[in-house]
């Protein structure tokens, strides 16, 4: 029953010339594990700050703001990395070349305990000192110092957890990473509102829920990679084995997946250190403005969900056709996905807009701040319909393997535009309305930019490339 719903969307999608059938249904079944996983753990950071919203009140939600900003930037890192995996695995998958695939991911395994590990000490030690950077309010910033403390150790766990995730994608299953990550998200809920509520440890339980459950989910994703089913289902084609380390060109995986990868991870932290200026910036105008602003970046975070669906299946499906020598196929299903996106963002976005008084309610509860809010959500509403379409243009290029370019508009987008136009409210009777301004250009320009990349076709070239260098 459930089948004759979508055949009626595909059907009305086809007609309107989004998508056509068969591509959306290859696109649908890789992307909705995605959707849902990304809802998953998008949700469990978003439930946790309305939880500490509610227990602790609107400076602990400003102080988790600053927390935030560090964490994330050591996680699109470890998704930058993840991004150069999924690249390779998918290519080497389709060409049929499966030791090359699993050697690919014990290499990446390998990088990101390198990268991941020097990041968590850091931030356990220095949390007090690195928070203490962007802002002067001391209440807020000991909420962010407890929370970035206790949530560090998580990040070595977070790393392989999401190389684990694009593997599976990248040979098409998005089924499992969707069941274990949705599984740690929900257990993620229940520990901190068990800590925060049972036990009244307030932001420390919301830091060590999160830990907690990542480190389990690690467990979980461990066991798959290594050749082992869950229940008979979910083995990996490409697991990490014995013959893996045998593997004759790891220098050469390790040399490609860096040069692959190293402008993903460059442009996933410059995207979220451009926060830290920013944040600071709200931080000028008071806790009630920092709270506003995460609010409205979490809210903006969890209705990007989908994009994490169209990305995938963009990156897979271009990579795949790329490596079977079929670039008009591959063309075809970047430009539909591309257009698919633009559609189901419009439809979410206007929703949220709409609601974006109640949505602010449900994370502060003094009117004053939640009027604030209001047109924080309103702004993220509108800027996610850029950020959908950005995720599925990035996605396209990035099966190819063309990864500098959106690099580099993401740093026009962030840097050259929305940082100068955050910081008019400084200068200018503007104040913290800028910031609105800001969030919109930030995935606006990006965005622009990378859908003319596609179109320009340039990005056909470089996948060539990349799959005649795997030969």
């Amino acid at each position: 029953m459930a089948r004759r719903p979508l055949a009626a969307v595909a059907g009305v999608l086809d007609r309107a010339g989004v998508i056509d059938r068969r591509r959306f249904g290859e696109t649908f079944d890789l992307a909705w594990p995605r959707v849902i996983t990304g809802l998953a753990i998008m949700s469990k950071s978003t439930v946790d700050l309305a939880m500490v919203g509610w227990d602790v009140g609107t400076a602990a939600v400003a102080g988790l703001a600053f927390a935030n900003a560090y964490w994330q930037v050591g996680k699109f890192l470890g998704i930058g990395l993840a991004g150069g995996t999924v690249t390779l695995v998918s290519q080497a998958y389709g060409a049929e070349r499966y030791e090359r695939a699993s050697a690919t991911v014990a290499v990446s395994l390998v990088v990101a305990a390198a990268i991941a590990t020097p990041i968590a000490l850091v931030y356990a030690v220095f949390a007090p000192d690195l928070v203490g950077l962007l802002g002067s309010d001391p209440e807020p910033l000991g909420h962010a110092a407890t929370y970035l403390a206790i949530v560090a150790p998580g990040l070595a766990f977070e790393f392989p957890n999401l190389i684990a995730s694009r593997t599976y994608a990248g040979v098409g299953d998005t089924v499992t990473p969707m069941t274990i990550r949705a599984g740690g998200a929900a257990l993620n809920i229940v520990l901190s509102a068990v800590l925060i509520f049972g036990y009244g440890l307030g932001v420390a339980g919301a830091a060590l829920g999160t830990t907690l459950a990542t480190g389990g989910v690690a467990l979980v994703f461990g066991w798959g990679l290594t050749g082992r089913t869950y229940a008979g289902r979910g083995r990996c084609p490409v697991s990490v084995s014995r013959a893996t380390l045998r593997f004759g060109g790891v220098a050469v995986l390790t040399r490609r997946l860096l040069v692959v990868s190293a402008p993903l991870m460059a442009r996933r932290t410059a995207e979220m250190l451009v926060a830290f200026p920013l944040v600071a910036i709200a931080a000028t105008f008071g806790p009630a403005i920092v709270a506003a602003y995460e609010v409205a970046r979490r809210v903006r975070t969890l209705m990007d969900s989908f994009s994490w669906g169209f990305s995938i299946a963009a990156s897979t499906l271009v990579g795949q056709r790329l490596g079977a020598g079929d670039e008009a196929d591959a063309e075809a299903y970047g430009r539909a996905i591309i257009r698919l996106s633009a559609t189901v963002y419009v439809v979410a976005a206007t929703a949220a807009f709409a609601l974006s008084r109640r949505i602010a309610g449900l994370f502060v509860s003094d009117p004053a701040v939640v009027a604030v809010a209001t047109g924080f959500v309103a702004a993220a509403a509108v800027s996610v319909v850029f950020l959908g379409v950005d995720g599925s243009a990035t996605g396209t290029l990035r099966g190819a393997g063309d990864t500098r370019y959106p690099f580099v508009t993401s740093l026009v987008g962030r840097y050259g535009c929305a940082l100068p136009v955050a910081a008019l409210g400084l200068v200018t009777p503007l104040g913290s309305t800028a910031l609105l301004g800001a969030f919109v250009v930030e995935t606006a320009v990006p965005a622009g930019l990378n859908v003319a990349r596609v179109r320009s076709n340039r990005w056909k070239a470089i996948g060539r490339a990349h799959v005649a260098a795997g030969d």
